[in-house]
């Protein structure tokens, strides 16, 4: 729901909270549902905060580690109409491309579709954790299908196939930084390829997307170059895909100590999307690199 380890640890705890000092009425129904209309409503109040408030730069998940799983082979159920229905499976619904599109919708419509097509809620339990209508339930549900439409026309599940290739492009492309080939650089990245790193205005990072081949493969060989040399670098599976954790000893001052790096391939096997995250609060369910 909020895209962010940290929120979501305090979220849970403010459900606990609520359940220890104003329980349900009714202590020998299931607390399951009850449970989760807090925690949804807690949620939902959050993403409103959040879209009120002015974040500096670009905003990108948490990444969480998820290690060695893979997303089981993908098929497409139907819906009661015949139509392919969506159905997102819980590696999927971590990734960063997913919870990016997520961010494109309300905080209703993001909640019924979590409920309804990666939870598996029926429209009864999802109008009860939500406190809406059946009828309603299913309008924004619907609105929020509508709205991702998009991502699933592109969406890439995060395959054993995928991991290893994009661990594979990742590798060639810093190969190409540390040896200073810019045209092989590019010629690993999409004509459309994005850059965005999220510093949390806490530590230096672009404040606006960097767009195109060329500016892209400039960007990241002159961040290349200015890597301190004590610094220590790690693979790890963060949100379905290999990340590469990078920790600097003694940063120098405004520099990120952490760095989480990973990409976005599109069905060419070139990187389309470059993710920079910087920012502490971001970083809180990533363990440190031994």
């Amino acid at each position: 729901m909020t895209g962010n380890a940290a929120d979501a640890d305090d979220l849970v705890q403010e459900t606990f909270v609520r359940a220890w000092k104003h329980p349900p009425e009714r202590a020998d129904e299931p607390w399951r549902p009850w449970l989760a209309q807090v925690a949804m409503n807690l949620s939902r109040d959050l993403l409103r905060r959040r879209k009120r408030r002015h974040y500096e730069g670009p905003w990108l998940p948490s990444p969480i580690e998820t290690g060695d799983e893979a997303a089981p082979p993908s098929y497409e159920p139907v819906d009661e109409q015949g139509n392919p229905a969506a159905r997102y499976d819980m590696l999927e619904s971590v990734s960063f491309a997913f919870l990016l599109a997520l961010e494109a919708l309300t905080p209703a419509q993001r909640a019924a579709l979590l409920l309804r097509d990666v939870f598996d809620y029926s429209v009864k339990e999802t109008a009860e954790a939500l406190g809406l209508s059946e009828s309603s339930v299913k309008t924004t549900h619907h609105r929020a299908r509508r709205a991702m439409r998009d991502y699933d026309r592109e969406r890439r599940l995060p395959t054993r196939s995928l991991q290893e290739q994009t661990r594979r492009v990742m590798e060639r492309f810093l190969n190409c930084l540390f040896n200073r080939d810019v045209a092989g650089a590019e010629a690993l990245l999409a004509a459309d390829v994005r850059h965005l790193g999220d510093g949390g205005g806490e530590f230096i990072a672009a404040r606006a997307p960097v767009v195109g081949k060329q500016k892209v493969a400039l960007f990241n060989l002159r961040l290349a170059e200015l890597a301190p040399h004590n610094m220590s670098a790690s693979w790890l599976m963060l949100n379905g895909l290999p990340a590469l954790v990078v920790e600097l000893a003694e940063p120098p001052e405004k520099y990120a100590p952490r760095i989480v790096t990973t990409c976005e391939l599109d069905a060419a096997g070139n990187i389309k999307r470059i993710f920079n995250v910087l920012a502490t609060r971001k970083l809180t369910a990533v363990r440190p690199v031994v």
